[in-house]
Protein backbone atom coordinates (compact mmCIF):
# COMPACT_ATOMS: atom_id res chain seq x y z
CA UNK A 1 0.00 0.00 0.00
CA UNK A 2 1.66 3.70 -0.96
CA UNK A 3 1.90 5.78 1.78
CA UNK A 4 -0.72 8.29 0.31
CA UNK A 5 -3.01 5.56 0.51
CA UNK A 6 -2.38 4.60 3.81
CA UNK A 7 -2.85 7.91 5.12
CA UNK A 8 -6.25 8.15 3.35
CA UNK A 9 -7.44 4.93 4.88
CA UNK A 10 -6.09 6.81 8.15
CA UNK A 11 -7.85 9.17 7.80
CA UNK A 12 -11.16 7.87 6.53
CA UNK A 13 -10.79 5.64 9.65
CA UNK A 14 -10.38 8.24 12.32
CA UNK A 15 -13.37 10.11 11.05
CA UNK A 16 -15.42 7.22 10.69
CA UNK A 17 -15.01 5.84 14.76
CA UNK A 18 -15.85 9.23 15.31
CA UNK A 19 -19.05 8.97 13.41
CA UNK A 20 -20.02 6.09 14.58
CA UNK A 21 -18.80 6.04 18.72
CA UNK A 22 -21.47 9.85 18.06
CA UNK A 23 -18.85 11.92 18.87
CA UNK A 24 -20.62 13.87 15.55
CA UNK A 25 -24.30 13.43 15.73
CA UNK A 26 -26.41 12.60 12.81
CA UNK A 27 -27.27 16.45 11.30
CA UNK A 28 -23.93 17.53 11.92
CA UNK A 29 -21.74 19.96 9.76
CA UNK A 30 -18.61 18.70 9.84
CA UNK A 31 -15.24 20.59 9.67
CA UNK A 32 -13.98 21.34 5.88
CA UNK A 33 -11.17 20.00 4.14
CA UNK A 34 -8.88 22.36 5.54
CA UNK A 35 -9.51 22.15 8.54
CA UNK A 36 -9.62 18.33 8.78
CA UNK A 37 -6.10 18.61 6.90
CA UNK A 38 -4.68 20.57 10.16
CA UNK A 39 -6.22 18.26 12.52
CA UNK A 40 -4.49 15.35 11.03
CA UNK A 41 -1.80 16.57 9.56
CA UNK A 42 -3.10 15.98 6.19
CA UNK A 43 -2.67 17.66 2.57
CA UNK A 44 -6.32 18.44 0.84
CA UNK A 45 -6.12 15.60 -1.57
CA UNK A 46 -5.96 13.29 1.64
CA UNK A 47 -8.33 14.26 3.03
CA UNK A 48 -10.73 14.81 0.03
CA UNK A 49 -10.24 11.10 -0.74
CA UNK A 50 -11.28 9.90 2.78
CA UNK A 51 -14.49 12.19 2.57
CA UNK A 52 -15.12 10.77 -0.91
CA UNK A 53 -15.04 7.16 0.69
CA UNK A 54 -16.74 8.34 3.92
CA UNK A 55 -19.54 9.65 1.61
CA UNK A 56 -19.94 6.12 -0.53
CA UNK A 57 -20.51 4.32 3.06
CA UNK A 58 -23.57 6.85 3.87
CA UNK A 59 -21.84 8.12 6.64
CA UNK A 60 -22.04 11.45 5.25
CA UNK A 61 -22.59 14.23 2.17
CA UNK A 62 -21.25 17.04 1.17
CA UNK A 63 -23.52 19.79 -0.24
CA UNK A 64 -22.63 22.88 -2.10
CA UNK A 65 -23.57 26.28 0.49
CA UNK A 66 -24.01 23.96 3.19
CA UNK A 67 -20.90 21.83 3.75
CA UNK A 68 -20.49 18.56 4.98
CA UNK A 69 -23.23 16.59 7.18
CA UNK A 70 -23.31 13.67 9.07
CA UNK A 71 -26.38 11.61 7.64
CA UNK A 72 -29.46 9.95 9.05
CA UNK A 73 -28.28 6.15 11.04
CA UNK A 74 -30.68 4.77 8.96
CA UNK A 75 -28.68 6.05 5.54
CA UNK A 76 -25.57 3.96 6.84
CA UNK A 77 -23.96 0.78 5.25
CA UNK A 78 -23.51 -1.26 8.16
CA UNK A 79 -22.92 -4.09 5.55
CA UNK A 80 -19.32 -2.23 4.56
CA UNK A 81 -16.82 -4.21 6.24
CA UNK A 82 -15.35 -0.79 7.75
CA UNK A 83 -18.43 0.74 8.47
CA UNK A 84 -18.95 -2.28 11.05
CA UNK A 85 -15.84 -2.26 12.20
CA UNK A 86 -16.08 0.97 13.18
CA UNK A 87 -19.28 0.07 14.82
CA UNK A 88 -17.76 -2.70 16.55
CA UNK A 89 -15.13 -0.83 18.21
CA UNK A 90 -17.27 2.24 19.28
CA UNK A 91 -20.09 -0.15 21.11
CA UNK A 92 -19.58 -1.36 24.49
CA UNK A 93 -18.88 -5.19 23.84
CA UNK A 94 -22.02 -6.57 25.96
CA UNK A 95 -23.91 -4.43 23.74
CA UNK A 96 -22.49 -5.64 20.46
CA UNK A 97 -22.84 -9.35 20.93
CA UNK A 98 -26.11 -8.66 22.07
CA UNK A 99 -27.10 -7.02 18.65
CA UNK A 100 -24.87 -9.73 16.92
CA UNK A 101 -27.24 -12.41 18.26
CA UNK A 102 -29.94 -10.33 17.75
CA UNK A 103 -29.09 -10.40 14.37
CA UNK A 104 -28.33 -13.77 14.23
CA UNK A 105 -31.92 -14.37 15.13
CA UNK A 106 -33.80 -13.20 12.48
CA UNK A 107 -31.67 -14.45 9.42
CA UNK A 108 -29.82 -17.83 10.53
CA UNK A 109 -32.27 -20.03 11.44
CA UNK A 110 -34.02 -18.93 8.11
CA UNK A 111 -30.58 -19.75 6.51
CA UNK A 112 -30.42 -23.19 7.95
CA UNK A 113 -33.66 -23.89 6.82
CA UNK A 114 -32.95 -22.96 3.21
CA UNK A 115 -29.55 -24.67 3.34
CA UNK A 116 -31.38 -27.86 4.10
CA UNK A 117 -33.36 -27.54 0.44
CA UNK A 118 -31.18 -25.89 -1.49
CA UNK A 119 -27.67 -26.99 -1.19
CA UNK A 120 -25.56 -28.70 -3.67
CA UNK A 121 -23.25 -31.86 -3.37
CA UNK A 122 -20.46 -29.72 -3.30
CA UNK A 123 -21.60 -27.14 -1.43
CA UNK A 124 -22.54 -29.46 1.87
CA UNK A 125 -18.92 -31.09 1.58
CA UNK A 126 -17.55 -28.06 2.35
CA UNK A 127 -20.01 -27.34 5.02
CA UNK A 128 -19.15 -31.28 6.73
CA UNK A 129 -15.62 -30.45 5.78
CA UNK A 130 -15.58 -26.88 7.97
CA UNK A 131 -17.66 -29.37 10.66
CA UNK A 132 -14.33 -31.56 10.70
CA UNK A 133 -12.05 -28.67 11.26
CA UNK A 134 -14.06 -27.69 14.06
CA UNK A 135 -13.77 -30.58 15.72
CA UNK A 136 -10.06 -31.22 15.01
CA UNK A 137 -9.26 -27.76 16.06
CA UNK A 138 -7.31 -27.73 19.74
CA UNK A 139 -6.70 -23.95 19.84
CA UNK A 140 -8.71 -20.46 20.09
CA UNK A 141 -7.71 -19.09 16.90
CA UNK A 142 -8.63 -22.44 14.93
CA UNK A 143 -11.20 -23.11 16.54
CA UNK A 144 -12.75 -19.63 15.73
CA UNK A 145 -11.24 -19.33 12.40
CA UNK A 146 -13.39 -22.61 11.60
CA UNK A 147 -16.26 -21.90 13.55
CA UNK A 148 -16.54 -18.88 11.07
CA UNK A 149 -15.64 -21.24 7.78
CA UNK A 150 -18.79 -23.29 9.20
CA UNK A 151 -21.25 -20.35 9.14
CA UNK A 152 -20.09 -19.20 6.22
CA UNK A 153 -20.45 -22.59 4.23
CA UNK A 154 -23.91 -22.45 5.33
CA UNK A 155 -25.07 -19.11 3.82
CA UNK A 156 -23.22 -20.61 0.70
CA UNK A 157 -25.35 -23.75 1.05
CA UNK A 158 -28.73 -21.70 1.29
CA UNK A 159 -28.52 -20.64 -2.19
CA UNK A 160 -29.97 -17.09 -2.11
CA UNK A 161 -28.64 -14.07 -3.92
CA UNK A 162 -29.81 -11.12 -1.37
CA UNK A 163 -27.92 -12.83 1.71
CA UNK A 164 -24.70 -13.01 0.45
CA UNK A 165 -23.78 -9.41 2.03
CA UNK A 166 -24.79 -10.98 5.56
CA UNK A 167 -21.39 -13.15 4.63
CA UNK A 168 -19.70 -9.58 6.09
CA UNK A 169 -21.73 -9.95 9.12
CA UNK A 170 -20.68 -13.43 9.65
CA UNK A 171 -16.52 -12.46 8.71
CA UNK A 172 -16.59 -9.44 10.89
CA UNK A 173 -19.23 -9.97 13.68
CA UNK A 174 -19.20 -13.94 14.20
CA UNK A 175 -15.26 -13.33 14.08
CA UNK A 176 -15.34 -11.04 17.07
CA UNK A 177 -18.13 -13.05 18.56
CA UNK A 178 -16.89 -16.28 18.43
CA UNK A 179 -13.46 -14.97 19.68
CA UNK A 180 -15.15 -14.19 23.00
CA UNK A 181 -17.06 -17.32 22.97
CA UNK A 182 -14.60 -20.18 22.40
CA UNK A 183 -12.93 -18.26 25.37
CA UNK A 184 -15.47 -18.51 27.87
CA UNK A 185 -16.96 -21.43 27.10
CA UNK A 186 -16.46 -24.73 29.61
CA UNK A 187 -18.32 -26.76 27.27
CA UNK A 188 -16.67 -26.26 23.84
CA UNK A 189 -18.23 -29.84 23.26
CA UNK A 190 -21.45 -29.10 23.62
CA UNK A 191 -21.49 -26.57 21.04
CA UNK A 192 -19.67 -28.91 18.69
CA UNK A 193 -22.40 -31.15 19.36
CA UNK A 194 -25.22 -28.50 18.10
CA UNK A 195 -23.21 -28.02 15.40
CA UNK A 196 -23.43 -31.49 14.14
CA UNK A 197 -26.41 -31.30 14.59
CA UNK A 198 -27.00 -28.97 11.90
CA UNK A 199 -24.80 -30.60 9.73
CA UNK A 200 -27.07 -33.99 9.89
CA UNK A 201 -30.28 -32.08 9.62
CA UNK A 202 -28.87 -29.81 6.14
CA UNK A 203 -27.13 -33.22 4.76
CA UNK A 204 -30.90 -35.12 5.55
CA UNK A 205 -32.42 -32.37 3.94
CA UNK A 206 -34.64 -31.53 6.95
CA UNK A 207 -35.42 -27.70 6.79
CA UNK A 208 -37.31 -27.64 9.67
CA UNK A 209 -35.06 -29.52 11.63
CA UNK A 210 -32.28 -27.30 10.66
CA UNK A 211 -34.41 -24.31 11.69
CA UNK A 212 -34.56 -26.02 15.11
CA UNK A 213 -30.90 -26.82 15.40
CA UNK A 214 -29.99 -23.09 14.49
CA UNK A 215 -31.95 -21.76 17.13
CA UNK A 216 -30.70 -24.56 20.06
CA UNK A 217 -27.36 -23.16 19.02
CA UNK A 218 -27.86 -19.90 19.22
CA UNK A 219 -29.58 -20.13 22.81
CA UNK A 220 -26.32 -22.12 23.96
CA UNK A 221 -24.43 -18.77 22.44
CA UNK A 222 -26.63 -16.18 25.00
CA UNK A 223 -26.49 -19.11 27.39
CA UNK A 224 -22.22 -18.39 27.19
CA UNK A 225 -22.72 -15.15 26.86
CA UNK A 226 -25.27 -14.29 29.99
CA UNK A 227 -22.72 -16.29 31.78
CA UNK A 228 -19.90 -15.02 31.85
CA UNK A 229 -18.66 -12.79 34.75
CA UNK A 230 -17.72 -9.77 32.52
CA UNK A 231 -21.36 -9.38 31.00
CA UNK A 232 -23.13 -9.97 34.53
CA UNK A 233 -24.47 -6.81 35.43
CA UNK A 234 -22.97 -4.99 38.62
CA UNK A 235 -25.14 -5.39 41.59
Amino acid sequence: MSPSRNLHDKIERAIGERILSGEFMPGTVLPNEAEWGKVYGASRTAIREAIKSLTAKGLIQSRPKVGTRVEPRSRWNMLDRNVLEWHRSAMDRKAFLTSTQEARRLVEPGIAELAARKHSPQQVERLVAAYHAMAEATEPTSMVATDVEFHEALLACANNELLVPFSIIIEQALTNLFDYTTNKNPHYSRALKLHQNIVRAVVAADGPGAREAMLQLLADTDNVISASPAMRKKR
